[in-house]
């Protein structure tokens, strides 16, 4: 049973409001994926405690960190947004459901995964250094930059 939406808003938000676009459908996920070309950032976001004190706060970290970063934002929630998850999860169905975690596609191909157990126990600041490092070698630097 999904979590009441007035639970959950915030949580969404912390991510919409660092420009995420926020995949509530099986279409969402797929019009987001039919862009293949450049690089794109899913992230898998949950209630979890590790998804509230690593993840999220580690994507936030990583992405006002500057560039390199990804040309395209995206999250589903799980547990919440059920079709759209196991949506964008078919993404990467060689990789067991995890959530949170996040996942880099460059040029509509996994290049970069980051299990729940990358995350819990660690540091928003280790995260954030483990996206960063991501992004430095699959993100190009917006030109004019």
């Amino acid at each position: 049973m999904p979590y009441s939406e007035l639970l959950v808003r915030p949580m969404r938000e912390e991510l919409t409001t660092l420009g995420f676009e926020d995949l509530r459908s099986s279409a969402d996920v797929d019009g987001f994926f039919g862009q293949t070309s450049g690089t794109a950032l899913l992230v898998v976001n949950s209630v979890c405690g590790c998804a509230a004190g690593m993840a999220r706060p580690g994507v936030r970290e990583a992405l006002e960190a500057g560039e390199p970063r990804p040309d395209r934002l995206g999250t589903v929630f799980a547990g919440q947004d059920l079709d759209a998850t196991a949506e964008a999860r078919g993404h990467f169905a060689d990789i067991p459901p995890s959530s949170p975690s996040v996942a880099l596609f460059k040029d509509g191909e996994l290049v970069f995964f980051l299990p729940r157990h990358r995350i819990e126990g660690r540091t928003a600041e280790q995260v954030a250094h483990d996206l960063r490092a991501a992004f430095a070698e699959h993100c190009a630097v917006a030109a004019g930059h």
